[in-house]
């Protein structure tokens, strides 16, 4: 068996494989921004009391395994958490809401 986490009046073991991607899937997720990314999203996952189990940043898309508890709904943590990483970021790197980086923008490359 798995371990069970408990709340005041439950026993639960909800465990969730999420997978999100940048917008149009470009391949901006490397280097700092990935580094930045994954301490950002343990940092928020503590705050809502959510246990990350795996975590793993590709460059074009993330996957999250974790244990969400019953008072938590799924759509508000993730909604959480990839507005707040998304707000860092963009401040982090405002090139990246101004262009999609690594991306070809009618025939033109762009680079970060």
């Amino acid at each position: 068996m798995g371990k069970y986490r408990r709340l005041t009046h439950s026993v639960y073991k909800c465990d969730y494989h999420i997978v999100w991607t940048p917008k149009y899937r470009y391949r901006v997720l490397e280097g700092q921004i990935a580094s930045l990314l994954e301490r950002d999203i343990h940092l928020l996952s503590m705050m809502k009391d959510v246990e990350i189990e795996a975590l793993n940043v590709q460059k074009d898309h993330v996957h999250l395994l974790c244990c969400i508890p019953p008072k938590l709904s799924i759509s508000s943590y993730l909604g959480f958490v990839k507005g707040e990483t998304a707000i860092k970021l963009f401040q982090s790197y405002p090139k990246l809401k101004k262009s999609p980086i690594g991306g070809i923008i009618f025939g033109h490359e762009v680079t970060l």
